[in-house]
C-alpha cells in the first residue's frame, strides 16, 4: 500500500489508463492470431448505447461514455495496480 500513500494519484490514474490500453491491444493481439485464444479479442461494452442530448435552444450538449473491455484489459489494470502499490 505504499503507492497509494504517496499522494500522487494523478500518476496512479496515468498507470490505471496505460495497463487498460496495453492489455486491449495485447488481448486483440492475442485473440487475433492464435486461433485458441480468440475469447481473449470478444469485447463487452459497458456504458450508454445512446448518448443524452440537451438542447438548450442556444447549445446543444451530447454527453456519453462507453468501455470496450475485455478480458485482458481487466487483467492488466490489475496488474497494473499490484505494480503502483508495489513501487
Amino acid at each position: 500500500m505504499k503507492g497509494v500513500n504517496r499522494g500522487n494519484k494523478g500518476l496512479f490514474w496515468f498507470i490505471i489508463l496505460l495497463g487498460a490500453i496495453s492489455g486491449t491491444i495485447v488481448g486483440e493481439i492475442l485473440g487475433s492470431s492464435i486461433k485458441s485464444m480468440s475469447f481473449l479479442s470478444k469485447f463487452y461494452s459497458v456504458g450508454t448505447s445512446k448518448p443524452l442530448v440537451l438542447d438548450l435552444k442556444f447549445m446543444t450538449l451530447t454527453l456519453g461514455i462507453n468501455f470496450n473491455i475485455n478480458i485482458m484489459t481487466i487483467l492488466f489494470i490489475i496488474a497494473a495496480i499490484i505494480i503502483y502499490r508495489k513501487y
